[in-house]
């Protein structure tokens, strides 16, 4: 399934992201271990690379590591501010970093998201902005990002999704399809603690090449779920990580005996 707001942006859908929580936070003498993790990752197919202001160095990171490949990539990234003037000063930021464009700026954990909303709907009618969206890392918050989705003002959501946080299936995702909204999906692999450990048997000799593969094609099997953002550090990762965004999906039965054996 294509959603409206991702099919405007000319994004394949379902596809793996390249997430940067945690892993682009680096200094000057580790760039090139963030270049080399955004060749692989595109090389491999990924075109869509996420960050934000409260991942530390990890948009500056981003921004040089993908020198050269603007054009091919899409841009998601955050607000992450209290007040409109903080915004201001982290949009101006992103905007050095990603030539004066950002695909997809969204409102980090819904904080302030109403007052940011404004000047954001302002940039996006400027052409600096092309979707707008909100993020949050809790369920305790779905009911705020529910309001959020239904107000018309965002075209995509970005929330945990993995066979432990499945949450998001009550409402959310329901409701995204109903608006047509895109998701892209946090934490597919648990950030980190689903892949630990080896692959069973079961799922190997149905052709997974490791922990993470399944569980991408488990998220991206929901067609709800129009991205996925793993993030990592390792060339290797990002490479398997890509390739699983190539299918095919696991149906129903599948999905329930990958989420048993991988939780």
């Amino acid at each position: 399934m294509e959603s409206r707001a991702f099919g405007a942006t000319g994004l394949g859908v379902p596809v793996i992201g390249l997430g940067t929580w945690q892993v682009f936070d680096i200094g000057l003498e580790r760039q090139e271990t963030a270049d080399d993790v955004v060749s692989a990752s595109f090389e491999a197919g990924t075109r869509m690379v996420d960050s934000s202001p409260m991942y530390g160095r990890a948009e500056q990171t981003l921004g040089k590591a993908i020198s050269g490949k603007r054009d091919d990539t899409i841009v998601a990234t955050k607000i992450w501010a209290n007040s409109a003037e903080q915004a201001r000063v982290q949009f101006e930021s992103q905007m050095g970093f990603f030539d004066d464009r950002v695909d997809i700026e969204q409102v980090h954990n819904l904080v302030a998201w109403r007052s940011h909303l404004d000047w954001m709907e302002e940039e996006q009618e400027r052409g600096r902005i092309g979707l707008l969206g909100a993020t949050h890392y809790n369920p305790s918050a779905f009911d705020e990002l529910e309001k959020v989705m239904r107000s018309g003002r965002v075209q995509a959501i970005q929330i945990p999704y993995n066979p432990v946080e499945r949450d998001a299936e009550q409402r959310i995702l329901p409701l995204a399809q109903e608006l047509g909204l895109g998701v892209i999906a946090m934490r597919p692999l648990g950030a980190g603690s689903l892949v630990a450990g080896p692959l069973p048997d079961d799922l190997r000799t149905l052709g997974f090449i490791s922990r993470a593969d399944a569980l991408l094609k488990w998220c991206l099997s929901d067609a709800r779920i129009h991205v996925a953002i793993p993030a990592t550090s390792k060339v290797e990762h990002a490479r398997g990580n890509a390739a699983a965004g190539s299918g095919p999906w696991p149906d129903y039965p599948l999905r329930r005996r990958i989420a048993s054996l991988l939780s």
